[in-house]
């Protein structure tokens, strides 16, 4: 188990992450994509009696799924308001519902059968604490799966959209969307797993008209869109750049009512 002491800096971090998720209702947003736990829990076989945690779990898109495929779940995550939401929801399915930051998981080595996150692990600052925390806490020939937004995709390039109005980035944090490039993800991992299977698909979304309805969505829902509105919220200038930007991108992606959202899932075995 690891016991790193987190710095002055760290706990600075932390703490801004935990009230950016913890503003909005990232529970409804969840809720668009909720087919990707699904299916990250059929892509890794989770059978019954198996441990699975869930790392960076929101309210539990993977962890719910897993739980009813027959596995012992935990599903964790820096917010605990987000955990007490999928605990109130769920409280049926034994989940172990655990405040956990995914740089620095509280749990022993090889403790686990299966690691999950579904465009989780993607928002922690430091890429190759995550992986090597995913990597400690699975048994060897056990799996790491793995959905994440991709770069190019529609929320890896709305974050970018965001980026010149949002908060600083905390030092040496990298892009989160770089967890959708595959080459990136085996850098993390190097040699400590094999058998790479790396899926690039997308999910359908039906849940907006145009690009204005995305954004009053997001804008009112989602921590980071909330986060960096605050941050310009005494430039109505700004604000209204940014309102015509984020609507001008979806409606890019926007037909007929209907959108599609990239991802990369990655499955692969613990050496």
């Amino acid at each position: 188990m690891t016991t790193t002491q987190p710095t002055p800096i760290d706990a600075e971090i932390k703490a801004r992450h935990r009230k950016l998720w913890a503003s909005g209702d990232y529970p409804a947003v969840a809720g668009l994509i909720a087919p990707l736990g699904r299916r990250l829990v059929d892509a890794l076989h989770i059978e019954p009696k198996q441990k699975v945690v869930d790392v960076a779990a929101g309210a539990g898109n993977v962890a719910v799924p897993a739980a009813q495929a027959g596995g012992h779940v935990v599903a964790t995550d820096l917010t605990p308001e987000l955990l007490e939401t999928g605990e109130s929801r769920h409280r049926d399915l034994g989940i172990t519902w655990r405040t956990a930051d995914a740089e620095d998981l509280p749990f022993d080595d090889d403790d686990f059968d299966v690691a999950t996150s579904c465009v989780g692990v993607m928002f922690a600052p430091n890429h190759q604490k995550c992986a090597d925390e995913l990597v400690r806490v699975v048994r060897p020939d056990g799996q790491i799966g793995l959905i994440n937004w991709t770069p190019t995709g529609f929320i890896g390039e709305l974050l970018g959209v965001l980026k010149p109005y949002a908060p600083p980035p905390p030092p040496g944090a990298r892009p989160g969307p770089l967890w959708g490039d595959a080459d990136h993800v085996r850098s993390l991992f190097g040699e400590r797993v094999s058998d790479h299977q790396f899926t690039t698909a997308t999910v359908e979304i039906d849940d907006f008209t145009d690009g204005a309805a995305f954004r009053d969505f997001f804008k009112a829902h989602y921590g980071p869109t909330i986060m960096t509105y605050r941050n310009i919220g005494d430039d109505a200038a700004r604000v209204a750049e940014l309102d015509a930007a984020i609507a001008a991108h979806a409606d890019r992606y926007i037909t007929n009512g209907r959108m599609e959202w990239e991802y990369l899932q990655a499955v692969m075995t613990v050496a």
